[in-house]
């Protein structure tokens, strides 16, 4: 998993991990009623205001619902913002969550083949997107599913990725820093695959980090997103599959068990394995435009829970920039 992009402190300006240690610490006391209302009421500023991360995501959901009007996807941009607020204020709170309430906040789709997996005693690599509220996903599965490892993206300050730290561990997560140089991280994501337990290793893959992702068809466009979990699949023969993480509204008793009105759904794509028919060189490539299709569909599903403010179509890409990168990748081979 990564973590939100982040601006680094500067002189006159707040000091971003604290602002995020004194959210973790008081949040989650506030009633839940107020968190929302003044997330949504951040969100609704933040969309109106229209930066540069709006403009982004309503360029990237114009993807995903092409015959759109542009009123219908300015629309869907403000729901969009909402949503990801709105896992900004159930993130701040998760520290003070009862596990009964975890528990009643999700609801599996699809769940047996990768339960079967685990009680085999194997890891499997989830390839997730930037859907709904992966935190919640990670604290449900630790719990109910089995051990889960993943990265986190190593954010400046680096007071500020103490603080992601220290909150992801405390859900029970297994956290390996994700440097943007070398080969030690997918090392330790191996070793991690191959231990003799039955758990799970989920991966935020939908947008590329390390500039040696992979280039395959979303939505109908040329995108770029991670190779990593199509890798770990073609180095160490684990499953690999889909994760789509989306809100759903509670009512009722399991409303009331929740605590909240917006509980999550996460359903779990094909159980895909590396193509034998496919050279090797060739393989990463296929099972990533595999898990692409999976994930694009349940981007489709709910794409306002798709919250991805930066770029990953090429053609939003600097052409110049993109060039060196291919020339780059093309010289490392």
């Amino acid at each position: 998993m990564t973590t939100p992009q982040v601006p680094a402190a500067r002189p006159g300006r707040i000091d971003v991990a604290r602002a995020y240690a004194f959210a973790w610490r008081v949040v989650g006391r506030v009633p839940d009623p107020v968190v929302r209302g003044v997330f949504r009421l951040i969100a609704d500023a933040v969309w109106l205001r229209r930066g540069a991360g709006v403009r982004q995501l309503e360029a990237n959901l114009r993807r995903v619902r092409p015959q759109a009007r542009p009123e219908e996807i300015r629309r869907l941009g403000l729901l969009g913002m909402r949503s990801y607020m709105r896992y900004f204020g159930e993130a701040f709170a998760l520290v003070g969550v009862s596990p009964a309430q975890i528990d009643a906040r999700v609801r599996l789709v699809n769940p047996d083949l990768i339960r079967s997996t685990i009680a085999e005693g194997r890891m499997t690599v989830l390839a997730l997107g930037h859907l709904g509220n992966w935190d919640l996903a990670g604290a449900y599965a630790t719990r109910n599913l089995g051990p889960t490892v993943t990265v986190a993206e190593r954010l400046k300050p680096e007071a500020l990725f103490q603080e992601f730290l220290r909150f992801r561990q405390g859900l029970g997560l297994e956290i390996i820093p994700l440097e943007n140089a070398g080969g030690g991280v997918f090392r330790e994501l191996v070793r991690a695959v191959r231990q003799p337990v039955g758990g799970l290793l989920p991966l935020l893959a939908d947008r590329d980090l390390t500039h040696r992702g992979v280039e395959v068809d979303l939505f109908g466009e040329r995108a770029r997103v991670a190779a990593g979990p199509a890798a770990l699949a073609v180095a160490t023969g684990a499953p690999l599959c889909t994760a789509s993480i989306t809100y759903e509204r509670l009512h009722g008793e399991r409303r009331r068990a929740a605590g909240t009105p917006w509980g999550i759904v996460i359903e779990f794509g094909r159980l895909l394995t590396t193509p034998d028919d496919v050279p090797r060189s060739e393989r990463v490539a296929a099972l990533t435009q595999a898990w692409v299709d999976d994930l694009g569909a349940g981007i489709a599903r709910a794409p306002q829970d798709w919250h991805m403010l930066q770029k990953v179509f090429v053609a939003d890409l600097d052409p110049e920039r993109y060039a060196r990168t291919l020339a780059a990748e093309e010289r490392s081979r």
